[in-house]
């Protein structure tokens, strides 16, 4: 590990990929590489080294940061740069400050059982390093959360907070053993490490199995009975509960959303937890039943959530539950979830804002390794960071107003996950080794979450000239600083300007296969 990190500090003192003036170049901790073959890297942390993201300190007017994450290798490279009085490119990128949009609620991860499971597997001091990489003004800065309400696929088995049938007053409610060992403490740890508030949301899988028409957890089933009946008023109770019972552990939640995926529980054999519901289903629940039980129990400002599905139905749950008076008064927003994004237009995004402008739009689930041809866990793979960071900055030109990934971390198989659906993520745990994996994923969602700060408001932008392998979004900081944020998919670097207006030109040149974060204070 020495040598390694003594050529990776090599490299980053003699490594400039800009043609233009370079006035500071630094790093903070870098990164531990370790190279799982060519072009495929993770950095690897311990429980006494492990490598930080750099914090967006002001610069002079004059002068502008440049943050640099690459699949050569580059991980948050951060420069201080000279901007000028004229474009020193033939291409220039115009962030216009008079056209504005939506503003950002924040960026996170999901508290699962399997996420707690793998981080309680390390030792203490990589643990705080875990949730810190995460959560801390060292880290990524997360400032969302999301909180499985009992049992998900990425659990060790299927439970719920009551099983005992026919117990519709909840007498027997109590939080499971996964909730005191493997999501409380985590939670906790990143309340305790994050410089602000962190925004958490609950969401449930399923009610328990005699709740519902099919007596199970899993496959298609619904809750017994119709919306105002006994069992929609026992699962609307549920929900209190929960937010009541972890706020016994001074855990407060900023958010719920009604139902996790709720077209998987209207197919006949879905495999894991599960809960159907139609979108004339959801109104009729928000407004009769969980509506009313949230505000009575005094929880009438929590962000509530329809929907938590993929985009496909965004249209017509939006128009069906959104159009009534009754249930819309209690609605905050409108979840989504990444699966099928490659496939469906990101304009859907926009037509549901423009429907309902005054609900928000917020991605709620993503992860990379879910279709059964994909392999589970690619360490260091690139072009899985590369879809994370198209599919966020094609969301956030479309009024989303945040992104949370799934599983904070998961193990070298991907797991654990009762019925065997696994999938990757940004931090990969190797209990025998008694060491974290951060991959390029974890790093392309630090340039959202740690400089498109909560509060941010999007701005458009406008090339001079297209290019189909640049993306790029905009956002004014509250501190009047901006964040343009350049993804090149392309294999080749691209020299531009960008400007305000008012501030002169900022020329970069984005290195092939690789993401900026662009930060200069008006």
């Amino acid at each position: 590990m020495a040598a390694s990190m003594k050529i990776v500090l090599f490299l980053f003192k003699i490594l400039s990929i800009y043609s233009f003036n370079v006035l500071y170049v630094k790093s903070d901790v870098p990164c531990a590489p370790l190279y799982i073959r060519p072009q495929y890297m993770v950095c690897v942390c311990n429980s006494t080294y492990c490598d930080t993201a750099p914090s967006a300190e002001k610069v002079p007017k004059g002068q502008f940061l440049v943050i640099t994450t690459s699949q050569s290798g580059l991980r948050f490279q951060k420069q201080i740069l000279q901007s000028s009085s004229v474009p020193k490119t033939n291409v220039t990128y115009s962030i216009k400050l008079n056209v504005t949009r939506q503003t950002i609620l924040g960026f996170g991860g999901a508290f699962t059982d399997a996420a707690g499971i793998n981080i309680a597997a390390l030792p203490d001091a990589a643990q705080e390093l875990l949730i810190n990489s995460y959560y801390s003004n060292n880290g990524l800065e997360y400032t969302i959360g999301r909180v499985p309400m009992a049992s998900c696929d990425f659990s060790t088995h299927p439970y719920s907070y009551d099983d005992v049938p026919g117990d519709l007053n909840l007498t027997k409610f109590s939080l499971a053993p996964e909730d005191i060992k493997y999501k409380i403490p985590y939670i906790q740890k990143a309340i305790k490490a994050a410089p602000v508030p962190i925004k958490l949301f609950a969401s449930p899988w399923s009610a328990p199995a005699w709740m519902k028409t099919n007596n199970n957890m899993t496959g298609k089933g619904s809750l017994i009975g119709q919306p105002g009946g006994p069992y929609y008023k026992a699962w609307a109770n549920y929900f209190v509960k929960f937010l009541q019972e972890y706020e016994k552990n001074s855990i407060q939640f900023w958010g719920i959303t009604a139902q996790n995926e709720p077209s998987d529980g209207l197919e006949f054999k879905f495999p894991f937890q599960a809960m159907g519901f139609t979108p004339e289903q959801q109104r009729d629940f928000i407004k009769m039943d969980l509506g009313p039980a949230l505000h009575s129990a005094g929880y009438g400002n929590i962000s509530l959530m329809i929907l938590d599905d993929v985009r496909i139905f965004i249209i017509t749950w939006a128009k069906i539950v959104l159009s009534d008076p009754e249930a819309s008064r209690y609605i905050s927003g409108v979840a989504t979830h990444w699966y099928l994004d490659a496939v469906l237009p990101y304009s859907l995004l926009t037509d549901a804002h423009n429907l309902f402008p005054d609900k928000f739009l917020f991605a709620t689930e993503a992860c990379e390794g879910s279709m059964p041809w994909q392999v589970k866990v690619d360490l260091g793979a690139w072009d899985r960071a590369a879809s994370y960071a198209h599919d966020i900055i094609s969301d956030l030109n479309n009024w989303v107003t945040g992104w949370t990934d799934w599983n904070l971390a998961l193990d070298m198989q991907g797991g654990p996950n009762w019925v065997a659906n696994n999938v990757d993520s940004p931090i990969i745990v190797n209990s025998a080794k008694k060491e974290f994996y951060k991959q390029p994923m974890f790093y392309i969602l630090g340039h959202f979450s740690k400089y498109i700060v909560p509060g941010s408001v999007w701005l458009g932008t406008k090339p001079m000239k297209e290019n189909p392998l640049i993306e790029i979004t905009s956002f004014l900081r509250p501190d009047k600083s901006l964040a343009v944020t350049v993804l090149n998919l392309g294999f080749d670097a691209v020299n531009l300007d960008l400007t305000d207006g008012i501030s002169g030109f900022m020329p970069i040149s984005v290195p092939g296969h690789s993401i900026q974060t662009v930060i200069w204070w008006l």
